[in-house]
């Protein structure tokens, strides 16, 4: 299983300091990206910075923004049109497609149809390199068959995530809506940067609140 083994490396690479970006500390605070839950794992102990006196526990932002660079890296020297993003969290869709859109990746949301890893005969059958979810907790169909295949999965997970099946973690706020779209911005960003299709000083395409999934009221606002 080759493909594990790139994954637990790219985990356990040497953190680099802060991913280059041009978005302020504040701005990411704002979006609620290091807010986590009442519950902690074991596995998700260390990335913890702070726990409220009733019980929230905060995520360590530095080591959010490594682990963003880490998968950077690590989804930079795959085949991009092999990497698949999946998650059937509704606030995930808009920045898993914007990401997609930008890198060049596979956007599945939505319902995981069985198989799509595992069974080659399935007409939607994807030959992955590189699986990425918004929840293990709850994109668990995706996450059971690549580890099944051997396919690295990376993910970002909140405080009381269980990670055994995870080869790369991402610490962060995985239910917020806001936090979602920073957490794929900063991804996105990263591995333009990391294949060459963007330099640190640019500017994005999108803004991280283009990477918002909308709600249904804003939508409407939203009409001519």
């Amino acid at each position: 299983m080759s493909g594990k083994a790139s994954g637990k490396e790219a985990e356990g690479a040497e953190q680099p300091s802060k991913p280059e970006t041009i978005i302020s500390e504040k701005i990411l605070l704002a979006t609620g990206i290091r807010v986590g839950t009442m519950v902690k794992t074991k596995a998700m102990a260390h990335f913890v910075s702070r726990t409220t006196p009733d019980g929230l526990h905060y995520i360590d932002l530095s080591k959010t923004l490594a682990r963003i660079e880490i998968a950077a890296r690590f989804i930079s020297r795959a085949d991009i049109s092999r990497v698949v993003v999946y998650s059937s969290r509704e606030y995930a869709k808009t920045p898993i497609e914007k990401f997609c859109e930008l890198t060049g990746a596979i956007p599945i949301t939505g319902r995981f149809m069985p198989g799509t890893f595992t069974n080659p005969l399935y007409p939607h059958h994807i030959d992955a390199e590189i699986v990425v979810v918004a929840d293990p907790a709850i994109d668990t169909q995706a996450v059971d068959e690549a580890s099944k295949m051997g396919i690295p999965v990376v993910a970002i997970c909140d405080t009381d995530n269980v990670t055994s099946k995870v080869d790369l973690v991402i610490p962060a706020n995985n239910r917020g809506r806001k936090a979602l779209a920073a957490v794929f911005w900063l991804l996105a960003r990263a591995v333009l940067i990391r294949t060459g299709r963007l330099t640190p000083d640019q500017p994005m395409k999108y803004t991280i609140e283009d990477f918002e999934t909308k709600l249904v009221e804003e939508a409407a606002v939203a009409k001519p």
